[in-house]
């Protein structure tokens, strides 16, 4: 059994299927769902509080979040706001032996993708969970792509930046200069720059990444 609690060895960064972090103050609850998920081939992580958690995932990691709602300090939407506000795209699913319809709705609405009640059937935990790894491997791939137009971005000067935003605007050169009070050939040559630095096929695939991750120039 793989567990957190215990600070036993982890995979290394390369690999890169999504595991699953289960943040329970229940022991036997946690021990008992790694049990029943690695007996499928899922990996799992146990923690005991919210706290443990954040200071020791990994946000890069793929994976799936298994969160009980009521826990000492912080409870589980207290860390389901602080994981959305940090922009960590980990599927959430909630559990709670207390659960109510007032609840359950306020999961989904901050973002749960599911609010299951204990004691939980494991049937329908493993197909929660095995429908939420492809959905976070997916989720995962899309912000790795989003950060990595963010850092391509990050190597723009304003200037550069600047013509760029002009030319998403769908300005073309002539305008451009006019606009910025310089020559067409000064404009090509940042946009020459731009698509060099951001390592883009054209700055029309750059801009259908700016849109397709929702990235601001």
């Amino acid at each position: 059994m793989i567990s957190r609690d215990s600070a036993s060895s982890r995979p290394g960064p390369e690999v890169s299927a999504p595991v699953v972090h289960i943040v329970d103050d229940d022991e036997d609850l946690r021990r008992s769902l790694v049990f029943l998920l690695e007996s499928v081939g899922i990996e799992a992580f146990i923690y005991p509080d919210a706290a443990t958690f954040l200071s020791e995932f990994d946000p890069d990691e793929p994976s799936v979040l298994i969160v009980d709602v009521r826990m000492p300090g912080l409870s589980g939407f207290q860390l389901q706001e602080k994981l959305v506000a940090r922009g960590y795209p980990a599927p959430v699913i909630f559990c709670s032996a207390h659960g109510d319809i007032p609840m359950s709705v306020r999961a989904l609405r901050q973002g749960a993708v599911n609010f299951l009640e204990k004691p939980y059937e494991p049937q329908k935990m493993l197909e929660v969970v095995q429908e939420q790894l492809v959905v976070a491997a997916q989720r995962f791939e899309e912000e790795r792509r989003r950060k990595s137009v963010c850092d391509r971005l990050a190597t723009l000067t304003p200037r550069e930046r600047e013509v760029l935003r002009l030319v998403v605007s769908g300005l073309p050169s002539q305008l451009i200069a006019r606009e910025l009070g310089t020559s067409v050939k000064t404009v090509d040559v940042h946009r020459a720059r731009i698509k060099a630095k951001t390592e883009s096929e054209s700055l029309a695939t750059l801009m259908r990444d700016l849109l397709q991750y929702r990235v601001d120039v």
